[in-house]
C-alpha cells in the first residue's frame, strides 16, 4: 500500500474493502491500455469493491459503459468521443449515485450529480501530462474525503449513516435513491430514501431530462492566471 492509497484507507477511514468482487482477466487486460496501471493494481488488490462502509464504490468501468453513454448524450464530452479526442469510463461511484469519471486523455475529469442531473468538468489534462497517469490517479484517491460522497437533507444534516441504519447496508448492485426523485419535484430528506438497483436508477435519472453541464472551475481558474 503506498501512501497516497494509505492516506485514503487509513487516514480518510475508508478501509476496509466490503463486498469485493475480483476482476477477472478478461476485464485487466481490456482496461490495461486504458486506465492507470495503479488502478489495475486496487482492483488486484481489493477487487470492485464497497469503501467506508459503503459510501464509495469502485467499479467495473464495463457495467456502466452504457449508463455513461446516457448520461453523456448530447454533449460536448460525447462530441469529444466521437472526435476521437478522449474517452470516458466510470471508475466510481458514491452511496448516492454520485459518479466519478476517468478519461483517458483528461484524467479525473468529469463528476456526475445524478440526483440533480449536473456533470461537473475538471479538465485535467494538462495535469495527467505533467504527473503521469500513476500519480494522478493515486490523488484522486488520496484527496477523498467522505463528505465527497455525501448527500444531505433539508436542514443539511448527512444522510448516509442515518440512511444504512434504517434500510441496511448496500449491496454492490444497489444505492440509495430518492424517492420521488429530485428533479421530479421530490425532497432530499431521510423518508424519501429507498435502496434502489444502482443501474436501473441511474438510467432513469438519465431519462428525465437535460443535462446541465456545469462551467469548468479549473479550466476558469487556468485562464485567469494566465
Amino acid at each position: 500500500m503506498n501512501k497516497f492509497f494509505d492516506n485514503f484507507y487509513n487516514f480518510a477511514g475508508f478501509g476496509p474493502a466490503i463486498k469485493s468482487k475480483q476482476p477477472t482477466v478478461e476485464a485487466l487486460n481490456f482496461f490495461e491500455s486504458k486506465l492507470p496501471a495503479h488502478l489495475s493494481e486496487y482492483w488486484q488488490e481489493y477487487g470492485f469493491c464497497g469503501w467506508g462502509k459503503g459510501i464509495f464504490w469502485t467499479v467495473n468501468p464495463d457495467d456502466y459503459k452504457d449508463i455513461l453513454t446516457q448520461w453523456l448524450s448530447g454533449t460536448s464530452f460525447e462530441q469529444r468521443e466521437l472526435d476521437g479526442i478522449d474517452k470516458y469510463y466510470v471508475i466510481g461511484r458514491s452511496a448516492f449515485g454520485r459518479l466519478f469519471i476517468w478519461g483517458e486523455t483528461s484524467g479525473q475529469s468529469i463528476k456526475i450529480d445524478t440526483n440533480f442531473g449536473m456533470l461537473l468538468p475538471a479538465d485535467e489534462t494538462k495535469k495527467l501530462k505533467e504527473r503521469g497517469q500513476e500519480r494522478t490517479i493515486d490523488l484522486f484517491f488520496a484527496v477523498k474525503t467522505k463528505d465527497d460522497m455525501e448527500e444531505e437533507d433539508l436542514d443539511e444534516n448527512p444522510l448516509f449513516d442515518r440512511a444504512m441504519a434504517k434500510l441496511g447496508p448496500l449491496e454492490a448492485d444497489e444505492m440509495y435513491g430518492f424517492v420521488p426523485a429530485l428533479a421530479l419535484g421530490g425532497a432530499p430528506q431521510l423518508e424519501n430514501l429507498q435502496k434502489v438497483k444502482v443501474i436501473e436508477h441511474l438510467s432513469f435519472l438519465a431519462d428525465l431530462g437535460e443535462k446541465t453541464v456545469m462551467a469548468d472551475i479549473v479550466a476558469m481558474s487556468n485562464a485567469l492566471h494566465k
